[in-house]
């Protein structure tokens, strides 16, 4: 199959859009992001990538923590919202109708609304060019019961997590199989 060739550019995707939480209790901003993921496993570290121009960009800096708040469909459009405007002219929790609720390692507000809250604490800032990464460790998870079994697994399915490619937002849907389902062997059925 042909693919036509185009200059490098920023066509990764799906991404997650997220809502990353800011400041304090007092004084608190979100920022929805799209260039955020997990550098490493052990011990946990994230990252997102903020232009220096961005009002949560000096928070961030100074504060040195923040909250991934995983965005669902019903916060698709404060999701949207969030990347819009600037938080120097307007409270984004109240325009919002978002909820803060404490966090339990950082100082700044988790989004009670969102399904997945991730604690950050920054240990290092890379400057890249148009933006800065802030390289953080994974303090704490925190899951809204909802999304927890009886098992005690949590359920991203039932979250219904939110993707952004190009332009544009998306819903997850379909579960195509697990981690390792490629190499699965297949059961064998009594009497074969």
């Amino acid at each position: 199959m042909a693919k036509k060739s185009f200059k490098g550019s920023t066509l990764l995707a799906p991404v997650p859009p997220v809502m990353v939480s800011c400041g304090d209790m007092e004084n608190a901003n979100i920022i929805t992001v799209a260039w955020t993921g997990i550098l490493n496993s052990n011990p946990p570290v994230t990252y997102v990538s903020v232009r220096p121009s961005r009002h949560s960009y000096e928070i961030l800096k100074e504060k040195r923590e923040f909250v991934i708040n995983l965005a669902s469909e019903e916060l698709a459009r404060a999701t949207d919202y969030c990347g819009i405007y600037t938080g120097a002219k307007v409270d984004k929790f109240k325009k919002c109708n978002l909820t803060k609720e404490a966090a339990t390692e950082v100082a700044c507000p988790m989004i009670a609304e969102a399904p997945i809250s991730i604690e950050c604490r920054v240990r290092d800032i890379v400057p890249l060019g148009t933006h800065d990464m802030f390289i953080a460790d994974i303090l704490a998870v925190n899951v809204r019961e909802e999304f927890i079994d009886g098992d005690g697994k949590i359920r991203m399915d039932k979250a219904k997590l939110i993707a952004y490619a190009h332009g544009d937002y998306y819903v997850l849907g379909k579960r195509l199989g697990s981690f390792g389902f490629s190499a699965k062997k297949k059961k064998k059925t009594k009497g074969k």
